[in-house]
């Protein structure tokens, strides 16, 4: 339902935006000459001559319809992007359920780290199989527990210094970040919502595997962006027909 809700607003706001940002009157004529030169390579087509100039007239027709929708287009597309980095907090993963199993991934920058790590858990998880060590990978892997519901801290300790990532145990809808790292500010933008771990810290990285949420919807099961794609795109195009918006 949320899904679906978002989808219609940002339908009509895709829209309104390509509206008020593009020159109508330009699009309209590049696509009126589009569908000319098309015509004419049907009505034309044992006339060799006028086919290839229509062809050549089609690439050009296009080109200068894909320049005038470029601007509008990245009106929408840059604050829509960001919209989708804050939403897929909430919609992309599910929380962790009281008494469900997940992995804790910690990634370090080095072998020594690989082998001093510890994890420290508060009240309400606990520890279900002994740490698996990759060094190939210097990675630490703990198996744990949800005994209670709630937000809780899960901690690495690593010699005299430690690092900790937030952990959402529900049966609702909460802000998840299912990893959080060191460093690399842009990559968190898309994948962390926690901030950068210490930069000091040997820990590289802390990864849960949340399961992923996905929506039921026409006999699919979908995940929410590429649902949430579709619908507006419908939606979209239904408001640009009633609103008579050329696109």
């Amino acid at each position: 339902m949320l899904v679906f809700l978002l989808s219609i607003v940002i339908g009509l706001l895709m829209v309104i935006v390509f509206r008020y940002t593009s020159d109508q009157k330009a699009i309209r004529v590049a696509k009126d000459h589009l569908k000319a030169h098309l015509l004419a390579v049907r009505l034309f087509q044992d006339q060799l001559q006028v086919v290839l100039i229509s062809y050549w007239r089609i690439v050009r027709s296009t080109g200068n319809y894909l320049r005038l929708a470029f601007k509008p287009v990245l009106y929408i597309s840059v604050p829509l992007i960001l919209l989708m980095v804050q939403v897929d907090r909430y919609l992309g993963y599910s929380p962790i359920q009281v008494g469900q199993s997940f992995l804790v991934e910690a990634r370090v920058s080095d072998a020594n780290a690989l082998d001093q790590a510890s994890l420290r858990l508060p009240q309400g998880l606990s520890l279900t199989a002994p740490p698996v060590h990759v060094p190939a990978s210097n990675e630490i892997i703990w198996r744990i527990v949800s005994e209670e519901a709630g937000t809780h801290e899960v901690g690495i300790e690593t010699g005299d210094q430690s690092a900790s990532k937030s952990l959402a145990v529900s049966s609702g809808i909460d802000r998840i970040s299912p990893v959080r790292l060191s460093g690399r500010w842009w990559e968190r933008i898309f994948v962390s919502g926690e901030s950068a771990l210490p930069a000091n810290s040997p820990v590289q990285s802390i990864a849960i595997n949340y399961p992923e949420r996905t929506i039921s919807f026409a006999w699919l099961e979908w995940n929410w962006i590429w649902l949430f794609f579709v619908l507006s795109l419908i939606f979209g195009f239904l408001f640009k027909t009633v609103l008579r918006i050329e696109i």
